[in-house]
């Protein structure tokens, strides 16, 4: 996503009425403000998606913390909510059948052969997806495929 996509996420937001949702979307153009501010460049779509990604992390932790305090199902469920947004803002993860094509062609590409080459793999992938990929099962794919 870019940031005039999320601009427009926002704007839809607005007119929504959705207060959650544009909650956690200002909060990401906020990230994104700060990308550009400090690094004096205009942010791209995989800052944004970086950004998200932080969130999403950051959100999932208090989310955590509050389903163990057990003190406030409403925030509990505000936090739930943020994340099931935040995680529809970035694109489709690859997996399946078209993360073993991803894989294959990437061994292929590098003549990777052995466990050694594993970190030059997922390197590669990480590289090729923007990070948008599922790790473990990708992980557990490429350690069965090399020796």
């Amino acid at each position: 996503m870019n940031a005039e996509a999320l601009h427009q996420e926002m704007v839809a937001a607005m007119k929504a009425k959705d207060k959650t949702r544009l909650s956690i979307i200002r909060q990401v153009m906020a990230e994104v403000k700060n990308v550009e501010v400090n690094e004096r460049r205009d942010a791209t779509e995989e800052d944004v998606n970086q950004q998200i990604r932080r969130l999403i992390k950051q959100t999932t932790e208090t989310l955590e913390m509050s389903i163990k305090a057990a003190n406030n199902q409403e925030r509990t469920d505000t936090l739930a909510e943020q994340v099931k947004i935040l995680e529809g803002l970035l694109p489709a993860q690859v997996s399946g059948e078209q993360l073993v094509q991803l894989i294959e062609a990437t061994i292929a590409e590098l003549g990777a052969t052995t466990k050694k080459d594993m970190g030059r793999v997922m390197g590669a992938l990480t590289k090729a997806t923007g990070g948008n990929f599922d790790k473990p099962a990708a992980a557990k794919e490429v350690g069965a495929r090399l020796a």
